[in-house]
């Protein structure tokens, strides 16, 4: 097969490289340039998208054999994932850029360039299973539950899984830096990037307050009415928050205050006890399904963040575009924007945004 292989400059994607072209394929790296202006260095762990990752790339690949090039996406990347990602905060929503540029970059610009290059697949570093059975093609948690990627690539659906290869797929992250040194990989022992990659300093509010100004709000007890403080921005809020919230009163049970929900039309943050965050049903619009669709009954399990635990649940209803479940299980802090991901056992059956 022809194999358009993606690599940041990490460990992960170029052992996926490397694992791509030893199974006889016939493998080109692309470094996808997200930002207008990279850094020339990254800060520690901060970002993953700077000139020194795309030059880690490039040494990855010559020592693998295989054609190099850069692919300069940064103008999709700010239309999609940035656009979207400020435009959710703006509607009082969290969103997760991680998945829109699984969504529209890695698994979509990317694809559609490997389509009018004459590429069968693309294959990236994340740890997940894709299975083929009876001519479907099928999503599953990788091997290593620590690092289980499956979560963030819900959103492909099946026809974009049909031309993904994640090649570590079954690997511990402890098997992958080994064999990059038996590679006598550069990158063997570099840092995983945490941050944002388009945020590489971390201060997420402060990226959003340059996008959005400064808009000052109540902050609300929800129990009373009352106001008991102010902020300068609901951007700088997400439900289920419990530090940094700048009250001005004390709670009146001496318990800790957590935010509840956020209202973009009047700017108010609402804010209670821990148990007002309990849930005991879920709503999301705008699915993508890996699969055929799961029936009114059924029980699944419901993820809401990428390293949280599945919480079983009960399909309430459900259509092609939405689902909604029942939870047998406690969930607290579910924020509209997140991804709810359904899994039947290690199986991802689909996903959609929290509405």
């Amino acid at each position: 097969m022809k194999v358009l292989a993606a690599v940041s400059g990490g460990v992960d994607s170029a052992v996926a490289m490397a694992r791509a072209a030893s199974a006889g394929h016939d493998v080109t790296a692309v470094h996808m340039a997200l930002s207008p202006d990279p850094a020339p260095a990254r800060d520690g762990a901060r970002g993953c998208c700077t000139i020194s990752d795309a030059h880690d790339a490039r040494r990855a690949a010559d020592r693998i054999g295989v054609p190099f090039y850069i692919w300069d996406l940064a103008e999709a990347f700010r239309r999609t994932v940035v656009a979207d990602f400020v435009a959710e905060y703006r509607a009082g929503r969290t969103p997760n850029p991680c998945i829109r540029c699984n969504q529209h970059i890695k698994f979509a610009a990317l694809l559609d360039r490997a389509d009018a290059l004459g590429f069968d697949a693309v294959a990236t570093g994340h740890y997940a299973r894709v299975e083929h059975t009876d001519g479907r093609a099928t999503l599953h948690r990788g091997g290593d539950a620590a690092k289980d990627q499956s979560y963030v690539l819900a959103v492909l659906g099946e026809q974009r899984l049909r031309r993904a290869l994640f090649p570590l797929g079954a690997s511990t992250k402890d098997e992958v830096r080994r064999e990059a040194e038996a590679w006598g990989l550069a990158v063997a022992r570099k840092p995983d990037s945490h941050d944002i990659c388009f945020i590489p300093d971390g201060d997420t509010a402060g990226f959003l307050r340059d996008r959005l100004g400064e808009r000052p709000g109540p902050i609300v007890d929800a129990a009373t009415g009352a106001e008991i403080g102010q902020h300068s921005g609901t951007f700088g809020f997400t439900v289920g928050q419990r530090r940094g919230l700048g009250l001005s009163r004390p709670s009146a049970t001496g318990r800790p205050r957590y935010v509840l929900a956020i209202e973009p039309v009047s700017g108010a943050v609402l804010v209670g006890d821990s148990d007002d965050l309990l849930v005991t049903d879920v709503s999301a619009a705008d699915a993508v399904w890996c699969g055929p669709l799961p029936a009114v009954g059924d029980r699944l399990a419901l993820q809401v963040r990428a390293h949280g635990a599945a919480v079983p649940c009960r399909v309430a209803a459900v259509t092609a575009g939405s689902f909604t479940v029942a939870l047998a299980g406690e969930l607290r802090g579910v924020a509209a924007g997140q991804s709810a991901v359904l899994y039947d056992g290690d199986r991802v059956v689909g996903q959609a945004t929290i509405s």
